[in-house]
């Protein structure tokens, strides 16, 4: 039998265990997934915690994780375009930090042999939710937008992609992470107590956009310097969001997106800042690590 990462009841990570399951079947819509890679989220981890039942409840016990990038095993009914065999990368159904998953046929691209299993295991979640911030925002080389969060896993690819369009990018990180803010593009200011202050001296005449990649008080210390509230877009906290006058992203996955993003990564546009890969026996380490706060660019498992 495939094993996977469970969440066996709400809570901690003593709640999260690698077991043992059945392979699952796909069904009308999906592709059954020979895993490769799967990319770590914050959503796996506030998902065991319980901190989304209310719009996202799960039927306990749950395997755990939302992108993936393997090869197809089997195709469900509806499903044109894919065939056992193919190497492909996209949204999970169910599971992901496993080694067979269900992904969503219409939230999956095949993989450019260019580009490896990790890398396209980072680009259905983190790598979406950027290029969907940054479409809403529609910048260009006229805008000063700022990005909290700048080094995170959505962050990273939030920079690279505002640059893309020609953006000035001030992105808001803790001191360590400013090299690699500065290597992506973008002028790092020290989140914190401040923060605006700093802002306001790098731009004096004003920022144009605020993608917000954190929530809470780390977006309302900023969200004061933005005239223009609807070019406020949170990944990450759509009450405080709403409350200043932005919105969510939106969580469209389509499967044209995913070939762009794959393609940009193919052009050297778009780094997925992989900073750390795990073994699958090693799935709740890698979730401990993304759960602290402190992971720099991507968290990926990888699948023998």
């Amino acid at each position: 039998m495939p094993r996977a990462l469970i969440v066996k009841e709400y809570g901690g990570p003593e709640q999260s265990a690698l077991v043992d399951v059945p392979t699952p079947s796909p069904a009308a819509g999906q592709l059954l997934v020979a895993v490769r890679a799967a990319g770590v989220n914050p959503v796996d981890w506030k998902t065991r915690e319980g901190q989304l039942r209310v719009f996202r409840p799960l039927d306990l016990p749950a395997v755990l994780g939302n992108e993936a990038s393997g090869v197809v095993e089997a195709v469900g009914p509806e499903v044109a375009g894919f065939a056992p065999g193919d190497e492909v990368f996209g949204a999970t159904a169910e599971a992901g930090l496993s080694e067979y998953a269900l992904l969503e046929a219409d939230s999956t691209a095949h993989k450019p042999t260019e580009v490896p299993f990790t890398a396209a295991a980072t680009l259905p979640i983190a790598a979406m939710a950027a290029y969907n911030a940054v479409a809403r925002v529609q910048p260009g080389p006229e805008d000063v937008v700022v990005v909290t969060g700048a080094a995170g896993g959505v962050g990273v690819a939030v920079l690279q992609l505002l640059r893309h369009r020609g953006a000035r990018v001030i992105g808001t990180a803790s001191e360590p992470k400013h090299v690699l803010l500065e290597k992506l593009g973008a002028e790092p200011v020290a989140y914190g107590k401040g923060v605006r202050g700093r802002i306001e001296a790098l731009a004096p005449t004003g920022i144009t956009a605020i993608i917000d990649t954190v929530g809470g008080d780390a977006l309302r210390h900023v969200a004061p310097l933005l005239a223009d509230a609807s070019r406020l877009v949170t990944v990450a906290d759509p009450v405080v969001a709403r409350e200043l006058g932005g919105a969510m992203v939106s969580r469209h996955r389509p499967s044209a997106a995913l070939i762009e993003l794959a393609e940009l990564v193919v052009r050297g546009v778009l780094d997925p800042c992989i900073t750390a890969t795990y073994p699958l026996d090693r799935a709740a380490d890698a979730l401990a690590e993304v759960q602290s706060g402190h992971v720099t660019g991507k968290v990926v498992i990888t699948v023998p």
